[in-house]
């Protein structure tokens, strides 16, 4: 069975900074359904105080064991898209988009950069129905005696 998938593009935005050390900062500001058009990355606006680019052909894909992590965004106050992106030529370029917390936390585990994006309405639906459909709550376990407990007589 084919993971449930649906195509996305990421919008980064290059802000400029007055500081000393640093000139600019780039962030993923947003994620949006990925419409049939061009491929290509694109600027979408630009002004003196910011810029902010298109990036087409991304694509969240659900995974049955990942449901936990996905229940854990859905969850939180503010649910997120998890970015991971690279500067690349002085340009900050995504490289995967997820829901999952796990998945997410992972990445930022191994050193990567993560930004996380609020997750838009549409999404948040689509993610939900899989998430009922799929997510099974860990089971508690009872506490397991120590052997030397076993069998023991209090007075």
């Amino acid at each position: 069975m084919a993971a449930p998938t649906l195509p996305v593009a990421v919008i980064m935005e290059r802000r400029v900074l007055a500081n000393r050390w640093q000139s600019e900062q780039w962030a993923p500001v947003g994620v949006v359904p990925d419409e049939s058009g061009p491929r290509e990355v694109r600027l979408l606006e630009e002004d003196s105080a910011r810029a902010r680019w298109l990036h087409p052909g991304f694509a969240i894909e659900l995974h049955r064991d990942e449901a936990d992590g996905y229940y854990l965004n859905m969850t939180t106050e503010t649910p997120y898209v998890f970015v991971n992106w690279h500067m690349v030529d002085g340009r900050a370029v995504p490289k995967i988009v997820t829901v999952s917390y796990h998945e997410a936390a992972r990445m930022m585990d191994g050193g990567e950069q993560v930004d996380g994006v609020p997750l838009p309405r549409e999404l948040f639906a689509w993610l939900d129905e899989f998430v009922r459909a799929h997510y099974k709550p860990e089971q508690k376990k009872g506490k397991i005696k120590p052997p030397s407990f076993k069998g023991a007589k209090r007075g």
